[in-house]
């Protein structure tokens, strides 16, 4: 089976799309980064991301209704496909593989 590797934001954005469930829209997805982790986003990089993941097939976009509050423009929807699942699980099954046995020491502390 061939994975696909995520980078971490693409890790951070895609778990944001699954909290954030029905309403994943580009703005909400900021908003929630800000408000979850302390990480602020400029709209074009999370759109840049989303198209990236799009064209890898990590998840689906579609178009709401229009609104006269947005001029007319609809909001775009994100979801996670089930490959965009699957490409998480296995990041997540690579971390915790990875953190096993693993202890973190305070800086300056010596090594026995």
């Amino acid at each position: 089976m061939n994975q696909k590797t995520l980078g971490e934001f693409e890790n951070v954005v895609l778990l944001a799309l699954l909290r954030l469930e029905s309403n994943a829209y580009g703005a909400r997805i900021r908003q929630f980064l800000q408000a979850e982790i302390n990480k602020d986003v400029a709209l074009g990089a999370l759109y840049s991301t989303l198209d990236r993941m799009e064209k890898k097939g990590l998840v689906v976009s579609k178009l709401g209704e229009s609104t006269a509050q947005r001029g007319g423009r609809p909001k775009r929807f994100f979801s996670v496909t089930a490959e965009g699942k699957a490409a998480l699980k296995h990041a997540k099954h690579v971390m915790d593989t990875m953190w096993k046995g693993v202890v973190l020491r305070e800086e300056g502390a010596h090594h026995a």
